[in-house]
């Protein structure tokens, strides 16, 4: 059915809308129906307004749209867009109410292609950090003085004049070897890849430099080549890197030994100062001659200190025969004394020395004495056991019960022998026998107590 067809009276009900309403409704609409994106085109018409705001048209080959980048959000770009730069913008779709304008108010913005060139970066580099191409502990120390410094660079290169210019400044006449080729465009990588390989094949520098000015990221492309990263790693020579400013950072920056953030930077890290090495030469000779003038001070001295101990042969002899005199002297006195007291000992004992007749009769006079010595031992121990055994026996008279019943008592014993000493071991018609100084008896028990 066609709407001419529909009845108008349902249409009387609808509000009637401003314009600013429906624009509001309609940017309403566009923010909520359409996210936060990634649109990519050319820039045209672009404007930095006083404010700061960046206003221009994104378009490609059959369609445009206006957008915005309010100075908020400008301000931590790397870069000002210019016309004809093929950009991607992240973007929120919306509409400017004054004008009914559909828009793009923009959030950030990079070059095209950055992005996925970003991706490649970051999946290389975890490649190649996984096999060990950036292990710090691979790094290699640079030649303090090297002898010749290699370039791997495009000869026409403004970094090229700036690395000469500086080595020039700091240490004239340092050798240098270039080895030349492409920094940028199709097979630049391929390229630099050979030279690295070259320079460390040819071995005719101590230390190689990798350089190129600064550039965009695809511009810089050509350094994060796996070739040419591979090369460096693989470089039999320390390589400094100095590739495009100091934000600036490659793959062959993470390969080499060390960065430098400039190419000038690279050559001062690899060239000693000519001044400064002079002004060190000075302090050291200055050092050596102040020590030599000391050692020779200190010879002279020791050379006078020997000569005053030098003595002319001559007089080294007198003193020798002086010497060998005393020692001949002390001789012969040692050799009498010694003499003296060998004399003094024999006499000593020849008087010491007697015949075997006095030895005899010595040991004759020796036995008679011990002989009397026993007799008189022998005599004096029989009287003390006399006197001991007279003792004995009188202490054992009194103890003996022979005594005690020569005293008048008397033993009673049973018929078994056992003497009692207790009246409670009889009773009244016991026989007992009754032991007396002279003889015994026997009797009957009539009665006991214990009284």
């Amino acid at each position: 059915m066609d709407l001419l067809d529909h009845d108008p009276e349902p249409s009387s009900s609808l509000p009637v809308l401003t314009v600013s309403e429906l624009n509001r409704m309609a940017r309403r609409a566009l923010e909520s129906q359409l996210p936060l994106l990634w649109v990519e085109g050319e820039v045209s018409n672009f404007v930095r307004a006083a404010s700061g705001h960046w206003y221009f048209s994104l378009k490609d080959a059959n369609a445009q749209v206006r957008c915005v980048m309010f100075r908020g959000r400008n301000q931590f770009s790397d870069f000002t867009p210019t016309n004809g730069d093929h950009v991607e913008i992240r973007a929120l779709p919306s509409l400017y109410e004054a004008r009914g304008e559909f828009q793009l108010g923009a959030e950030s913005i990079r070059r095209a292609g950055a992005g996925r060139l970003y991706e490649a970066f970051l999946k290389l580099k975890a490649k190649l950090e996984a096999e060990g191409l950036f292990d710090p502990l691979g790094k290699r120390a640079l030649p303090r003085f090297p002898r010749c410094i290699g370039i791997v660079t495009s000869p026409q290169a403004a970094a090229l004049h700036d690395i000469l210019t500086a080595l020039a400044r700091r240490m004239p006449g340092l050798p240098v070897m270039l080895y030349p080729t492409p920094v940028q465009g199709a097979g630049a990588g391929a390229q630099i890849a050979a030279a690295i390989r070259a320079a460390g094949a040819r071995a005719e520098c101590d230390v190689l430099l990798v350089c190129r000015g600064g550039g965009s990221l695809e511009d810089l492309w050509a350094f994060n080549d796996e070739a040419v990263v591979r090369a460096i790693a693989a470089s039999p020579m320390p390589v400094v890197s100095g590739i495009g400013h100091e934000t600036d950072f490659t793959l062959a920056d993470f390969a080499a030994d060390l960065r430098a953030p400039t190419p000038t930077a690279a050559a001062e890290l690899v060239s000693p100062v000519r001044e400064e090495l002079l002004l060190h030469m000075g302090r050291l000779a200055r050092q050596l001659h102040h020590h030599l003038a000391r050692k020779h001070q200190n010879e002279t001295q020791r050379l006078d200190y020997l000569s005053r101990r030098l003595v002319h042969p001559a007089e080294q002899l007198r003193r020798q025969q002086l010497e060998l005199g005393q020692w001949t002297q002390r001789l012969h006195n040692a050799t009498r004394t010694r003499l003296t007291r060998e004399r003094l000992q024999l006499t000593q004992l020849g008087q010491r020395l007697v015949t075997p007749l006095h030895v005899v009769q010595r040991e004759q006079q020796k036995l008679d004495a011990l002989t009397a010595r026993a007799q008189r031992a022998v005599q004096s121990g029989l009287v003390q056991r006399q006197l001991n055994l007279a003792r004995f026996d009188s202490s054992l008279g009194h103890l003996s019960p022979e005594g005690v019943l020569a005293r008048g008592y008397s033993i009673v014993q049973l018929e078994n022998g056992k003497i009692v000493q207790d009246a409670a071991l009889l009773k009244a018609g016991d026989s007992i026998g009754i032991r007396l100084h002279r003889g015994k008896a026997r009797a009957t028990v009539k009665s006991t107590s214990q009284d």
